[in-house]
């Protein structure tokens, strides 16, 4: 049985990619992780996932960040080497919304570890949003 975990995080306007990863930078999450940089931009349908090298972070931003993109899904993994953990962010088109799935080293409950460690996620996540204009979230770990 496998198991899906993620937090959908609302703003109180449009946000960029750009703010919310420097936004999260103050808990040492960082784009950087085990695979390079990980981005997607699905105008295509497909939510094809690409990595890149740690010296493209600043293309990376603008192409997901561009006029272009807004009314696409667009995301960025980002990355804890503190706590070795990160998932994925996808930001929805208009990006007054984006929602979090822990899927690097995903952290368990010490007591349960099959099951996600959703407080500890939303303590690293949801304080240094509210500086930007988060206005609530929503979290789940569910059996598929």
């Amino acid at each position: 049985m496998s198991r899906t975990a993620d937090i959908d995080l609302a703003f109180e306007r449009a946000v960029t990619v750009e703010a919310v990863v420097g936004a999260l930078a103050g808990e040492r999450w960082s784009l950087q992780e085990p695979l390079g940089v990980s981005y997607m931009v699905n105008n295509d349908g497909l939510f094809n996932w690409q990595s890149a090298p740690t010296d493209q972070v600043t293309q990376i931003l603008a192409l997901v960040d561009s006029p272009d993109n807004i009314h696409y899904h667009v995301g960025v993994c980002i990355y804890s080497s503190a706590a070795k953990t990160g998932g994925q962010l996808l930001f929805h088109a208009g990006r007054s919304h984006c929602s979090f799935t822990p899927t690097i080293d995903r952290r368990g409950l010490s007591e349960a570890s099959r099951l996600t460690d959703i407080a500890w996620y939303l303590n690293k996540l949801v304080s240094p949003l509210l500086a930007i204009g988060l206005t609530g979230y929503e979290a789940r770990d569910l059996a598929d």
